[in-house]
């Protein structure tokens, strides 16, 4: 464990390091420094939960994620899709993560109506050819964002924020008035969800692990 710690600390201030710049580049409109930096967040955060054992689904999705990121970059239209794929692979992955636990119906109402009515205020002002797939991604991450509380609070908080980012990109898609420096907010809140997401299951695993170890030694010692 001891071995791991200072490769993962390194790894999690040169993600910090990384957001920074990418945030700070956006706000001072350095263009540059966003290309730079951008491609460099779910490297880095997937390397880090490599370090920390990270079960294969959520490295796949941090990696999917990292697919999404640069072919959105380019914004080109089929890129576009393409980079909705990747994303939706990614929010795949999670589920898979997550996997048959289901948090309160309670949440599940919240987040159904928060699904229902972005969409139902959103349709008119999509682009026609994005509707259909807007609305099936949306689908998928309001999965992710309502199953993400099984692993705990933290990762329940990057599954909401998650869809807050996404909501804010829809926004854009369809034209509405937006936040000042919109991709700031876009990047802020997508940052933080997955870092969140990230520590939320690197934590229950851990947490998994560390029992099914004492439940072994157990049957050992008997």
């Amino acid at each position: 464990m001891s071995r791991t710690r200072g490769p993962a600390r390194l790894l999690l201030v040169l993600f910090a390091a990384a957001v920074l710049l990418d945030l700070g580049a956006l706000l001072a409109g350095w263009r540059t420094g966003h290309l730079i930096a951008k491609p460099l967040l779910m490297p880095l955060l997937a390397a880090y939960a490599v370090t920390r054992g990270a079960p294969r689904p959520l490295i796949a999705a941090l990696l999917c994620g990292w697919a999404g990121d640069v072919l959105l970059m380019t914004g080109a239209d089929w890129a576009f899709l393409a980079g909705m794929g990747a994303f939706a692979a990614g929010h795949v992955c999670y589920l898979g993560l997550f996997g048959r636990g289901r948090p309160s119906r309670a949440l599940g109402v919240v987040y159904a109506a928060v699904l229902a009515v972005s969409l139902a205020l959103l349709w008119a002002d999509l682009p026609a050819g994005l509707r259909i797939p807007v609305a099936a991604y949306s689908l998928l991450l309001t999965a992710v964002a309502y199953r993400s509380s099984v692993l705990g609070r933290t990762a329940g908080t990057g599954g909401a924020l998650f869809l807050l980012s996404d909501m804010l990109l829809a926004t854009g898609l369809a034209e509405w008035r937006q936040p000042p420096v919109p991709d700031f907010w876009i990047m802020l809140t997508y940052a933080a969800a997955q870092y969140l997401l990230t520590t939320g299951a690197l934590d229950t695993h851990g947490r998994g692990a560390a029992e099914g170890r004492a439940s072994r030694e157990a049957r050992t010692a008997v």
